[in-house]
Formats: C-alpha cells, sequence, structure tokens
C-alpha cells in the first residue's frame, strides 16, 4: 500500500465496561508505532464516560455501535477506511457494509458466544481476521464442526492472540514511580475496572478502596486504586491509597508491571497481570467473568474470592505470603510468553500487504 493506511475502530463502549475500548487504543497506539503515517478513527458511545478523553478523532453515536447500523454504515462510506475493527461490536449489516465498502474487515470476541457469533456463515464471509483475544485455556478450541464449516466456505479459523498490551518503557515506568511516590515492587495495585460496575447498590470500585485502605493499615504496604474513567464521583482520601482517576493503558500497564502485587476484575488486566508474572487476587465484578477467573485459578495462576470486605483482605493476606507469590509466579512462568499485540500487527500487515517491522 503506497498510500497511508485509514483505519476505524468500532468497539462497544458503554457506560459501564471500558475492556474493549482500552483494547483498541493498544492496538491504535502501536499502529501509530508502526506506520506513523496511518489515520486512525474510532466511533463511540457519546454517553460512555471515556469518551471525551480518547486521543484519537472520534464519530459519536447515540448508543453502542453495534446498535446504530445506520449510522456507522455511512461513516464507513464517508471516511472509506482500509480496514474496520469491530470489537466485539458490530450487526451482521455493519460487518457486510464494511466489506463491500472496500475495506478489511477484523472482528475480535472475548468469549465462547461472541467467537461463534463470529464464525456464523454470513458474518464468517465478509470476516478477513478473527481476533480472540483469550488465551486457549480459557475458552477452549473451536469445535471440529466449526472447523469444518469454515474450511467448507475457505473461511480462516479464529487466531488465538491471548491478552494484547504493550510491554512496560522503562523511562515511563520510573517517571510513574516518581510521581506517584512508589517504590518498585514496594506497593500493591488495586483496580475494578472502569469505575462503573454495581454490586448491588455499591460500587465495584468502592469496595476495592476500601480494601486497600483496610490492607494498609494491616501491612503498611502503600496501595495505588486506579478508580477508571466511568467512575461517577469525586475520588476519596484515603490513608495509604494513591488515587488516581484514570490512565493510559501504557500507563496502567508500567504501574502494573512494578506492583508487588494485584487486585483486580476479572476483564484482560487479569490476564494482562500473569502475562507479566504480578501475583494477583482477581475478583468478579461482571457476570462474564467468573469462568475466566475460575480458568486462571484452576491453573494455580491467580487467587479469588468473592466481592466481600473481610474475603478480600484475607486473601491480600494470603497473596502477600512468599511461598504463596512464589508460587503463583512459578505457575505464570510456565505459561507461553504473550505476543498478541505482535500477532495482531502481523494480521494488519499481512491484510494491507504493509511491512511489519517497528
Amino acid at each position: 500500500m503506497s498510500v497511508a493506511p485509514k483505519f476505524l475502530f468500532v468497539p462497544v463502549s458503554c457506560e459501564e465496561g471500558i475492556g474493549e475500548y482500552m483494547r483498541s487504543t493498544i492496538v491504535a497506539d502501536e499502529i501509530m508505532q508502526r506506520w506513523p503515517g496511518a489515520q486512525v478513527e474510532f466511533v463511540l458511545n457519546s454517553r460512555a464516560p471515556y469518551a471525551k478523553h480518547c486521543p484519537y478523532p472520534t464519530h459519536l453515536v447515540n448508543d453502542t455501535p453495534t446498535k446504530r447500523v445506520k449510522e456507522v454504515n455511512q461513516l464507513v462510506s464517508q471516511l472509506k477506511p482500509d480496514l474496520v475493527i469491530f470489537d466485539a461490536a458490530g450487526r451482521k449489516a455493519q460487518l457486510k457494509h464494511a466489506s463491500r465498502s472496500g475495506a478489511k474487515v477484523v472482528f475480535v470476541s472475548q468469549h465462547k458466544r461472541k467467537r461463534a457469533r463470529g464464525m456464523k456463515l454470513e458474518r464468517a464471509l465478509v470476516t478477513d481476521s478473527h481476533w480472540v483475544v483469550q488465551p486457549e485455556f480459557v475458552i477452549g478450541d473451536i469445535s471440529r464442526f466449526e472447523r469444518f464449516k469454515l474450511n467448507l466456505i475457505k473461511c480462516p479459523e479464529p487466531i488465538f492472540t491471548g491478552s494484547i498490551f504493550a510491554r512496560p518503557d522503562v523511562v515511563l515506568q520510573h517517571a510513574l514511580w516518581e510521581q506517584y511516590g512508589l517504590k518498585p515492587k514496594g506497593y500493591l495495585l488495586y483496580s475494578a475496572g472502569s469505575g462503573g460496575h454495581y454490586i448491588g447498590s455499591t460500587l465495584a470500585a468502592e469496595r476495592f478502596a476500601q480494601v486497600a485502605q483496610a490492607c494498609y493499615r494491616e501491612t503498611g504496604i502503600p496501595c495505588v486504586m486506579v478508580f477508571g474513567p466511568n467512575y461517577p464521583k469525586a475520588l476519596p482520601r484515603l490513608e495509604g491509597v494513591v488515587a488516581i482517576e484514570r490512565l493510559s493503558s501504557l500507563e496502567f500497564i508500567n504501574l502494573l508491571d512494578g506492583a508487588a502485587g494485584a487486585v483486580l476484575s476479572g476483564g484482560d488486566t487479569l490476564l494482562q497481570a500473569i502475562a507479566l508474572k504480578v501475583p494477583t487476587l482477581a475478583v468478579a465484578v461482571s457476570k462474564d467473568q467468573p469462568k475466566r477467573i475460575d480458568s486462571c485459578v484452576k491453573r494455580g495462576l491467580a487467587l479469588s474470592c468473592d466481592i466481600e470486605l473481610d474475603a478480600m483482605c484475607a486473601q491480600v493476606q494470603r497473596l502477600l505470603e512468599p511461598q504463596t507469590a512464589g508460587q503463583l509466579r512459578a505457575n505464570m512462568g510456565s505459561e507461553a510468553e504473550a505476543k498478541g499485540l505482535d500477532i495482531c500487527m502481523a494480521e494488519i500487515a499481512r491484510l494491507l500487504g504493509l511491512s511489519c517491522e517497528r
């Protein structure tokens, strides 16, 4: 491709979760690193609090983009992207329109139901690359029938990318430690995801913050609590807790990599922590997370418990025990090296005929 490629990201976006959007920004940032002349734009839900902070040109629609078929299709016709990435988003009609408009189409799935939807006949025929952003041990392989069907219609099988994240940057990491008064491997990192998840009438982020303060008082280990861009209240002042409203994906990865341990929800950050070999307590804050957490716990890659103050505090104490942390690190060390972002870039280069060297 001789001209600068155009990319359009269409992630699920809402007032609660943030994983698809964050993953899309990670991929977009890497695209700009590898192909600096690229044009990157996003389609986001105007109601999602993080939409106003997107670092790329953004087209707002009045709901999650999947439900705004006409608007998204009009944008594709207007922008004429070379590649459209639908992250857990997109109606069949949207994928078809993108393909008929001349764009390469990438569909991203993160659990079995979404993966199965992406392999349905009419979707598979207009999808150039299907990325499964979970390790195979979490989601399992596709069935023999699914493989036979894809082979019959001459469509590629989904690609297991695993967790997608940018590698830590030494300069940025040290700058963050200095900014927040932290010492490497001398703090615990807490995050309940976007900050918009409720457990009953309680915000999950508030429960995590309560645990952070209680554990600081018990252990004296400083805590960093990332409340998330969807957290709807002013940040509280908590003893021993550095409260942060939001971080970029790269900033978060650098603080996670430098932590002695982490208390996280069961979303993408859990898999990132495992890839970085950071001992982690995983606590589900949404209905799609328990199965992922259970898979990781069964392989000895994380601890878990219910989202109750006493239970979480007890598990944090266990996480800090040298024997427990050491065993978790050993188990994580046996997992394959995370290369999700490199896999994605290789696929983009293949689809658009670009050089993949960074």
